[in-house]
């Protein structure tokens, strides 16, 4: 019997598809914004985790510790200011750091950031469960004027080894900011690692001094264009700041030792952060908006769950005939509230199922929109066992919901008998 009630109310359905058809949308875009929420909040954070990984410290300019996570690995804003080198060079000279990578971070190219750092920065930065950077083509930066491009960069503007490019002074559109007096030459391509990395240009230390030269007063002078590149190579190019170093610990026991001190250290003021720590803060921070975007989009399944049942409750009226019909041909009360039920069940299932299979279809058209212009992969958007859960619970209160109006057209049936009474 199950079936035949089934089948008959998929028919009922069909011969009042407009507005079952309405009543689906409204259900699986509901159900879409819901998962679309709850994935994108995951993604969003196993992105941000799997961003930078063995780095034990992040030393920079006090600035707040989710500011100075922000602009050093996500190359989101600025720094407010830099360290000088000779503190970078007593920090990696302590007895507890194994290692110390500088980073400068201020000049762009076609919109993408520009990281000075050295050559160590490849073998040390790593993302993911510890995972190394590695070329997809060509080496590391040699030369003064090498640079090394992220996979993102290589793909979007179709750089290849031996590409040439010109630095923008600042993060702006390029025209007169532009250091075309010094081009660069692109030795090497990264592998892609769903990171800001690949949305990153590295250079030497000494090639960002180089390209500043002439720029003191934050503009190109005119001496600069009678400053040739034999004579820049001549200069002591030692940077005078960088803007923030990755340290590595030869021991994790001392990170909160060492930390204190660099916090303290009275020659310069510095913020030294734990990565970790940082993104416990920053999703601490955005807490609250995930619990209020939460229970909007949960909201907004509760509005499409309540179009199924003023759907169905509308006609009724007109469906009085349809039930003494179904009585005359044998149907006895108990198959018109299963039917009515079923009906509620049945939209539920086809909006929720529908609403899981657009936010995939949305996921697999914005995820590299959002990797090109953030340079943070969305990871776990695809089917999981969170579909499943939000596709039977949809169902469940569509099906609960349905005993309203079942009920209703239980007893119009028991009170018309076989005939329709108007």
């Amino acid at each position: 019997m199950g079936v035949s009630i089934l089948s008959l109310a998929w028919r009922s359905l069909l011969n009042r598809k407009v507005s079952a058809m309405l009543t689906v949308i409204a259900i699986a875009l509901s159900v879409a914004l819901f998962l679309g929420v709850e994935k994108a909040r995951n993604a969003a954070k196993e992105g941000f985790d799997n961003t930078i990984s063995g780095t034990e410290l992040i030393v920079g300019a006090p600035s707040g510790q989710i500011n100075l996570l922000l602009y050093s690995v996500f190359r989101l804003g600025n720094a407010t200011a830099e360290i000088s080198w000779p503190t970078y060079q007593q920090i990696a000279a302590r007895d507890d750091v194994e290692w110390a990578v500088p980073i400068s971070l201020g000049d762009s190219h076609r919109g993408y950031r520009v990281l000075g750092t050295t050559q160590a920065y490849f073998d040390r930065y790593q993302y993911g469960q510890r995972r190394s950077l590695a070329f997809a083509q060509g080496v590391q930066f040699d030369d003064l004027f090498d640079a090394v491009i992220g996979s993102d960069i290589a793909k979007q503007l179709g750089y290849e080894i031996g590409t040439p490019l010109i630095l923008t002074h600042g993060i702006g559109a390029g025209g007169l900011n532009d250091h075309d007096d010094r081009p660069f030459r692109v030795v090497g391509v990264l592998r892609p690692t769903g990171t800001p990395v690949d949305q990153t240009i590295h250079v030497s230390l000494e090639a960002i001094t180089a390209i500043h030269v002439g720029w003191e007063t934050g503009t190109r002078n005119r001496m600069a264009d009678s400053i040739t590149e034999e004579m820049i190579r001549s200069f002591d190019l030692t940077p005078r700041t960088v803007t923030a170093v990755f340290v590595g610990l030869k021991s994790r026991g001392t990170i909160l030792r060492t930390r204190r001190d660099l916090n303290t250290n009275m020659s310069e003021p510095l913020l030294a952060i734990i990565p970790g720590q940082a993104l416990a803060e920053l999703w601490q921070v955005m807490s609250t908006a995930e619990r209020v975007l939460l229970a909007v989009s949960a909201f907004v399944i509760a509005v499409g769950l309540v179009s199924i049942l003023t759907s169905i409750l509308t006609s009724l009226n007109e469906r009085r005939r349809e039930m003494s019909i179904l009585r005359a041909t044998g149907a006895r009360p108990g198959h018109i509230l299963i039917l009515l039920i079923a009906e509620a069940a049945v939209l539920g299932f086809l909006g929720a199922v529908l609403g899981a299979i657009l936010i995939q279809v949305i996921f697999a058209i914005a995820a590299p929109i959002l990797s090109a212009q953030y340079g943070v992969a969305l990871i776990g958007t695809g089917p999981a066992w969170v579909d499943l859960y939000t596709i039977a619970a949809v169902t469940f209160a569509a099906t609960c919901l349905g005993l309203w109006p079942a009920i209703t057209a239980l007893r119009r049936s028991l009170s018309d008998g076989l005939t329709v009474k108007v």
